[in-house]
């Protein structure tokens, strides 16, 4: 199973970005997948996890700025940001929890992370 993140980048504080994230590989079925994050000097947080039935999760400065989505029959989650701020610079990564055929029980699998720098 391989996850793959898109969507990172340079953005003026205020403005907005998408990431996306795909598994591919043997998959049964995707349980949770959620979107982390790592800043320079800092441990890796939860940003926004979102399950099978699109149940959510967010960080509280998330809140009302960050919107998490998936698409299952995609294997794909989905980050919107919005009102972004110095703060929200981190490399954010992906993860999933999968089932792989023929097990039954999931496990995490992460994604490579994208940089996403907001700067003036």
């Amino acid at each position: 199973v391989q996850l793959q993140a898109f969507g990172g980048g340079l953005v003026q504080p205020g403005g907005s970005l998408r990431l996306s994230c795909a598994a591919s590989g043997s998959i049964s079925s995707i349980k949770n997948m959620g979107w982390y994050r790592q800043a320079p000097g800092k441990q890796r947080e939860l940003v926004a996890v979102i399950g099978s039935g699109g149940s959510t999760t967010y960080r509280d400065s998330a809140k009302g700025r960050f919107t998490i989505s998936r698409i299952n029959a995609k294997h794909t989650v989905y980050l919107e940001m919005n009102s972004l701020i110095p703060e929200n610079t981190a490399v954010y990564y992906c993860k999933a929890n999968v089932v792989v055929p023929p097990g039954v029980t999931a496990q995490d699998y992460w994604g490579q992370g994208t940089q996403v720098t907001v700067s003036s």
